[in-house]
């Protein structure tokens, strides 16, 4: 099987300004990495699209950004068709939807694509008829048994395994997930993040899971399904039907929005509302096209653009 999980390193910048060169792949790359397209951000036409991260970009756990709604409003005020993407596969679509709505954003399941629903498009594809064994929150279960994926529930009968954060963490759901794990079974993580904003703070995220299974088995998944994967960043273009060099990548990662960003083309926007302070955008090798404090300030970007 392909390996698909680009390399996961990470760097930063300061000021909300357009960048003249983007440098990537800090660190050592994980699988094949795709090397960036090049683009000229003050050659682009109209921005057409924007895939917009949702946690640290739009909202901290349960608090919104401020001016996260009208940002929205924004863009597609302008026209711009929006697909909102997440790392986190502990919830569905349909979750994710009712969140944004309690926070006055209107979107459908249709325009949300979380690591969950990419990792499901994946395994229907790749391993059609292959049981999957899956350490994750029941949501992601929910989204790959409605992708047709067959989720099976015993560490003998497993063809593949599915890595993903799991609040429910104990000492029994590790020992049945390293039994499921055989030196020849594929390991699909459905993202890299180790942490992720919260409500009072960083939490941990799906790293703490593939960081255990990596301490016990010694092995790395084979491929990482979500950001900064090329798979997700295809899945998201192809959903928000726009070429990449019209559309916006706008996040608060760099090791893996922006990195995403710049692997399949687009423009990216990072936002210092969620991981990313200035301490790692100085050393970041990882150069975004634009550094905003808040997604409240997107219309300076579209603003900076050839046609308005």
């Amino acid at each position: 099987m392909p390996v698909d999980a680009v390399a996961l390193g990470a760097r930063p910048v300061v000021g909300s300004y357009p960048r003249e060169s983007v440098h990537c792949h800090a660190g050592a790359p994980r699988g094949n990495v795709l090397d960036p397209v090049p683009h000229d951000v003050h050659a682009r036409t109209r921005i057409e699209g924007a895939l917009v991260d949702m946690d640290g970009t739009l909202y901290r756990g349960d608090v919104p950004i401020p001016g996260a709604r009208e940002a929205i409003d924004t863009l597609r005020d302008a026209g711009v068709a929006v697909q909102f993407l997440t790392n986190n596969a502990t919830k569905s679509p349909a979750e994710y939807v009712r969140k944004l709505a309690g926070m006055g954003i209107d979107a459908t399941p249709d325009e949300v694509v979380t690591a969950g629903v990419v990792t499901a498009d994946y395994l229907a594809r790749e391993y059609p008829d292959d049981r999957a064994y899956v350490f994750g929150e029941p949501s992601l279960r929910e989204v790959l048994t409605d992708r047709g994926v067959t989720v099976t529930e015993d560490p003998m009968r497993t063809d593949v395994v599915v890595l993903s954060l799991d609040t429910g963490l104990d000492y029994d759901r590790f020992t049945r997930l390293l039994r499921a794990i055989t030196p020849r079974t594929p390991i699909i993580a459905t993202n890299p993040d180790r942490t992720k904003p919260g409500t009072d703070g960083i939490v941990p995220s799906a790293g703490l899971v593939i960081g255990a299974v990596e301490g016990m088995t010694g092995r790395e998944p084979d491929t990482v399904a979500g950001k900064p994967s090329v798979v997700a960043g295809r899945f998201a273009l192809d959903r928000l039907g726009v070429d990449a060099s019209d559309c916006l990548l706008v996040g608060d990662r760099l090791d893996t929005d922006v990195q995403m960003g710049i692997a399949v083309g687009a423009t990216t926007v990072l936002v210092r509302t969620g991981v990313t302070d200035a301490a790692t955008l100085d050393g970041s090798e990882i150069e975004p096209d634009y550094v905003l404090d808040s997604i409240a300030e997107i219309g300076t970007v579209l603003g900076s653009d050839g046609d308005g």
